[in-house]
C-alpha cells in the first residue's frame, strides 16, 4: 500500500513551497520546482508531488513498499518543518493502492453518459449482447461517452484512414467508421474469431462493414507488414497492455502530420500509479506514460476518462 497524501495549512503555501524544494535539496533528494507552482522530489526510495492552491500546500508520496514509503514521508515531513516551522507537522493519510483510487467517481461518471449525445439502439444493442456473450470479459468493452469521443476525435481530423488494434465486439469499431471522411477504411485488427463475428455482424447493421477491414492476425505483425507512407489519420490501441509500446511504436511514424494516436486504459485501474504493481504490463504501461509525455514527434495529454485516455497528436 505504498501511496499516502496529506495537506498542510499555510498562509503562505508558494512561499514555503519554494523553501521546502530547497530543504530537500540538502536531503540529498533530487527537488524540482516549475513555474507553475509543482514541485516534484525524487528521493531514490520513493518520490513525491507538492503543490500549493488557496492555503494549504497539497502532498502526495509515492513509493515500491510500505518501508520506503515511510522513509519518503520523514524526509519530506523532515523538509516541511524545517521549512515552515509555523505550521502544523505533516499528518499524512493511511496508505492506500493505487487500485483502489477512482478517477472518474461514480456520481461523475453517471453525469457524464447523462449530458452527451445517447446511443443510438443498435449500440445499445450491442451493449446487452455483448454482456451476455462475454460475461465479466464484457467490460473490455468501451463505454458510451468513450465511443462518443472517438466519434468526434475521427470527425475532427477529417480522417480518412484509420487504423484500430483490439476490435473486442466491435463497439469502438463503429464509433469509429461513423466517424470517417467519404471513402474513408479502417483497418481493424485482433486476434479472436469468436469476439470479431459478433462484431461483424453489427458492422453490417450499422452499416459500416464496407468500410471496415478486419485482420485477424497478432497486431503488431500486422501493423509492421503496413506501407512506411505517413498517411494514418487516427489510431486507435485498446489491446494487450504490454505491448502498447511497441504498437506506438509503429504507429506514430505511419501518421502524417497532425493524426491522432489514442491510448486506452493508460490508468490500467490505477495500478500505474502505484509502484508497488510490477507485473510486465504495469511496467510497461508505465515506461510508455513517460515516452509519450517527452516524445519529440508528438503533442499528447492524457485525460482522466475512465481508465485514463492519452491523446498524441503527431507534430
Amino acid at each position: 500500500m505504498p501511496l499516502s497524501t496529506a495537506q498542510v495549512v499555510t498562509d503562505r503555501p508558494q512561499h514555503h513551497l519554494e523553501q521546502i524544494v530547497k530543504e530537500l535539496r540538502h536531503s540529498a533528494a533530487a527537488a524540482h520546482l516549475t513555474p507553475d507552482g509543482r514541485a516534484t522530489a525524487d528521493l531514490g526510495t520513493g518520490r513525491c508531488v507538492l503543490t500549493f492552491e488557496g492555503d494549504h500546500l497539497a502532498l502526495t508520496a509515492t513509493a515500491a513498499d510500505a518501508e520506503a514509503l515511510a522513509a519518503v514521508q520523514q524526509t519530506v515531513g523532515e523538509a516541511v518543518q524545517r521549512a515552515a516551522a509555523d505550521v502544523p507537522a505533516v499528518a499524512w493519510s493511511d496508505r492506500f493502492p493505487g487500485d483502489t483510487v477512482e478517477p472518474t467517481h461514480p456520481v461523475t461518471a453517471d453525469y457524464v453518459l447523462d449530458h452527451c449525445t445517447p446511443a443510438d439502439g443498435l449500440l445499445q444493442d450491442l451493449v446487452a449482447e455483448t454482456r451476455a456473450a462475454t460475461g465479466g470479459a464484457s467490460r473490455m468493452q468501451v463505454s458510451h461517452d468513450e465511443g462518443a469521443l472517438l466519434t468526434m476525435l475521427t470527425r475532427l481530423v477529417g480522417a480518412r484512414r484509420a487504423v484500430e488494434v483490439g476490435v473486442f465486439t466491435g463497439y469502438s469499431s463503429i464509433c469509429i467508421a461513423r466517424g470517417l471522411a467519404d471513402g474513408g477504411r479502417l483497418l481493424a485488427c485482433d486476434v479472436s474469431e469468436e469476439w470479431t463475428a459478433l462484431a461483424r455482424r453489427y458492422w453490417e447493421r450499422a452499416g459500416v462493414a464496407d468500410r471496415i477491414d478486419l485482420e485477424i492476425a497478432p497486431a503488431l505483425d500486422t501493423l509492421k507488414a503496413l506501407p512506411a507512407e505517413a498517411d494514418i489519420d487516427i489510431a486507435f490501441v485498446d489491446a494487450d497492455k504490454g505491448s502498447y509500446p511497441a504498437y506506438y511504436e509503429e504507429l506514430v511514424p505511419r501518421l502524417r502530420p497532425g493524426g491522432l494516436i489514442v491510448l486506452d486504459n493508460v490508468f490500467l485501474g490505477g495500478r500505474v500509479l502505484d509502484p508497488a504493481f510490477t507485473e510486465p504490463a504495469h511496467r510497461a504501461m508505465r515506461d510508455l506514460n513517460a515516452l509519450v509525455a517527452s516524445d519529440p514527434r508528438v503533442d499528447a495529454v492524457m485525460l482522466p476518462v475512465r481508465d485514463g485516455v492519452t491523446l498524441a497528436r503527431k507534430r
